[in-house]
């Protein structure tokens, strides 16, 4: 049949319209997912200024968003594999609302933690790269990692719009008005929630979909006849991929990343005003990074066909080193080149590394249960961003500065490179087959 009549240029449209939808959905939830809870960076300051709590113990708060949507990933990978995207993304929005409202109203520290970190870490599971990544994944194939790194850019474009807009309305209106600005922007989505095609973005390709169920498809995406006596198997599940030395490649990958992202993000405002910045111009420093990363995570995307996956990977944590290197630099001399070197350098780089390790797993565990891998392996990836969070307040609190926390995201740069020099595994990924299924 060409390719040319209208009874195939209908179908090719309106797949092209869906999977359009699916990556527009999920960037956009990232966007306010991401941008709203790392607002609490511009919240720090006036919450210490107002209740005189210390600088490690606010820093816990979001250690405990971070844990809340760890433990929250797998739970929301299982809860889209099973309810669907609609009860995944309402759960998220309805949390995040609620989250916001709860925290304007705050007048103790553990209602902090309870509106702002566990609200917020179950909003960001299900709001998050997690559903976005597994719904993309039944949609693309050879595109996957564009598609996955423009979810990804939705963090940056959060970060940038979001984080100072908040850091504006504190100034003018104080910390309480800004939650309350939060809740009532996230209220308006609700309408958004309600119309999407939820149905139809969880089908998926049907094409795509069935060649992952083959036994015996050699690829994503390419189907092979099966013979009737073929030996039944199932797809992955997170029980059969934790025997996998895959599985726990990622999770190093993403642990360690998350480490020396976070070690770093989370007081990069405060260093900053305690260096002698303006908040406004600090929290603009900390968004325009942000914002770079877009192009961090679209270029990884397209470097990494081209030269691969371990070029990419190497590349973009040695320009992390020297944005951590800036801001070292920025604590001995007082040079705004150093700040500059750090929102270039770092900004561009943060955002390179999720889409391809998100790629690698959602590749790698094709033919199997993608949401609740990938969940249970972004659950690693919040330990490592809580650690990495808590460990900044702690080294600060002990030292008195935060040039110990620096040192000890340089060494986790390292702990998240070297999977990709010391293993095969995953420099050119393919689908695992699924595992074997014993017949009755």
């Amino acid at each position: 049949m060409s390719f040319n009549t209208p009874h195939s240029e209908a179908p090719a449209f309106s797949h092209a319209i869906m999977a359009g939808i699916v990556v527009t959905t999920g960037f956009l939830f990232n966007f306010v997912a991401r941008g709203v809870v790392d607002t609490f960076m511009v919240f720090i300051l006036p919450l210490e200024a107002e209740f005189g709590w210390h600088r490690s113990t606010l820093t816990g708060v979001y250690s405990v968003y971070l844990l809340a949507a760890g433990v929250a990933s797998p739970v929301s990978g299982s809860l889209l594999d099973r309810c669907g995207p609609r009860w995944t993304y309402g759960m998220g929005l309805v949390a995040l609302i609620l989250g916001m409202a709860g925290a304007s109203m705050a007048q103790s520290l553990w209602q902090i933690y309870l509106f702002h970190g566990i609200c917020g870490g179950i909003a960001a599971s299900c709001l998050g790269i997690v559903p976005a990544s597994a719904l993309i994944g039944r949609w693309f194939d050879r595109r996957l990692s564009i598609a996955i790194a423009f979810d990804y850019a939705g963090f940056g474009s959060g970060i940038l719009v979001i984080v100072p807009l908040v850091q504006s309305i504190i100034d003018t209106a104080g910390w309480r008005a800004a939650y309350q600005a939060l809740a009532i922007g996230l209220t308006c989505l609700l309408p958004l929630l309600l119309a999407l095609p939820w149905t139809r973005i969880a089908r998926g390709d049907q094409h795509l979909m069935a060649s992952r169920l083959d036994p015996l498809a050699d690829a994503v995406g390419t189907v092979a006849p099966a013979p009737q006596d073929t030996v039944p198997r199932h797809g992955w599940t997170i029980r059969t991929a934790l025997r996998t030395p895959e599985f726990w490649l990622l999770v190093q990958c993403f642990f360690f990343t998350a480490c020396s992202t976070y070690s770093v993000v989370v007081q990069t405002v405060a260093f900053l005003v305690d260096e002698g910045y303006p908040p406004l111009d600090a929290a603009l420093a900390f968004g325009t990074s942000g914002m770079l990363s877009i192009i961090g995570v679209l270029g990884a995307g397209w470097l990494s066909s081209r030269k691969g996956y371990r070029f990419t990977v190497t590349l973009s944590f040695t320009a992390t080193l020297i944005g951590i290197l800036g801001l070292l630099g920025f604590s001995y001399l007082h040079r705004p080149l150093l700040v500059l070197v750090y929102v270039l350098a770092f900004g561009v780089s943060q955002g390179a590394r999720g889409p391809v390790i998100s790629t690698l797993a959602t590749r790698i565990f094709a033919r199997g249960s993608v949401g609740s891998i990938f969940g249970a392996i972004f659950m690693t990836m919040s330990f490592g961003s809580a650690l990495g969070a808590w460990m900044t307040g702690f080294l600060h609190d002990l030292t008195g500065s935060y040039r110990a926390a620096f040192l000890f995201s340089i060494i986790s740069v390292i702990g998240a490179v070297s999977p990709f020099w010391y293993s095969r595994r995953l420099r050119d990924p393919t689908p695992l087959p699924p595992p074997q299924r014993s017949i009755e």
